[in-house]
């Protein structure tokens, strides 16, 4: 390239001053007919190769930032409004103070809007991916399984990159935390490690060849983003889920939580199921309360239509299971 330009001044310099110049190091192309007519060409096709370079790290570099439309509807799916802002008038948007009582104390849900003095302005995506994925805080100690974080383990590195993309866009709103209340000895974070050896398994669930299509995507949705195991499965007295009786219903401080396996909903037809998850209005007329009906307001009734008939597959495939005595 460099030769080339030199010999164009050549060139220039030769004609200007009389002097013949050997060219025959440039003979003419045949495409182009003409000596000159090279140099425009090849300085044109540099060029485009360069801005298509640019567009592809440009490309590369929006990728890597994930995407924020797609993070708002996993945090929709994951209901992550319902635990990180208050329930009654003028409660912020994910500013966090939401009380989650259990047998163990009073949980209080922190503010997770970008404000850098109370929220999460000052994390990185990797203390964000850590939270998500191991259940740590940014000082390496253990979050308390309150945060569903045994199920959200299960997200896609892609999704936990689009979740974080979501939670940098939502107007961040100074509101200091509240301390959780808990009774003695549940209060003492370093015991929760002991709790994950038990309980805890991190990183994605693989997913097995004969499970695919909506069967797949409804596991997500269900077991990993809507967590609604946490909920819906006894626990023993130390907060562990007993994954031999999953979805089978349980008891929390606001009353009975349903089956959720054939055993009951055998009873309701798909139409039926989807109506529920849409609107709470059940078969027989009754209307979701709380907290199911917050879960029905901010995630199942936001879902897409292919995703509601994933879900319905999936608890459809459950094996059947009876109530907890």
């Amino acid at each position: 390239f460099w030769v080339k330009l030199r010999h164009r001044f050549k060139l220039q310099f030769a004609a200007r001053d009389h002097k013949p110049v050997d060219s025959a190091p440039f003979a003419q192309s045949e495409t182009t007919g003409d000596t000159m007519k090279i140099f425009p060409l090849r300085l044109r096709v540099h060029l485009q190769r360069a801005a298509a370079l640019l567009m592809l790290a440009s490309a590369v570099s929006a990728s890597a930032q994930g995407n924020a439309v797609k993070g708002q509807y996993l945090a929709n799916a994951a209901g992550c409004i319902g635990c990180h802002t208050v329930n009654k008038a003028g409660g912020i948007p994910f500013a966090g103070g939401r009380a989650l009582e259990t047998p163990f104390g009073t949980f209080y849900g922190p503010n997770i809007t970008p404000d850098k003095e109370t929220g999460i302005g000052t994390w990185s995506e990797d203390d964000f991916r850590r939270a998500i994925r191991h259940g740590e805080r940014r000082d390496g100690s253990n979050y308390f399984p309150a945060f569903p974080y045994p199920s959200f383990t299960g997200m896609s590195d892609a999704d936990i990159q689009d979740l974080w993309a979501y939670m940098r866009t939502v107007p961040p709103a100074r509101l200091a935390n509240r301390d959780h209340e808990l009774r003695f000895p549940y209060s003492l974070r370093f015991l929760v490690t002991g709790w994950k050896l038990m309980f805890f398994t991190p990183g994605p669930a693989p997913q097995t060849a004969a499970v695919t299509g909506p069967l797949a995507r409804g596991a997500y949705l269900v077991g990993v983003l809507g967590h609604c195991s946490e909920c819906h499965t006894p626990r023993n007295a130390l907060g562990g889920p007993d994954r031999k009786e999953l979805f089978a219903g349980a008891k929390i401080p606001e009353g009975k939580v349903p089956n959720l396996t054939p055993t009951r909903l055998k009873k309701w037809s798909d139409a039926d199921l989807r109506e529920y998850l849409m609107s709470g209005t059940a078969p027989n007329g009754d209307v979701a309360v709380e907290p199911m009906s917050e879960v029905i307001n901010n995630s199942t009734s936001k879902l897409t239509a292919d995703d509601l008939t994933a879900v319905i597959a999936y608890l459809r495939s459950l094996p059947p299971r009876d109530e907890p005595k």
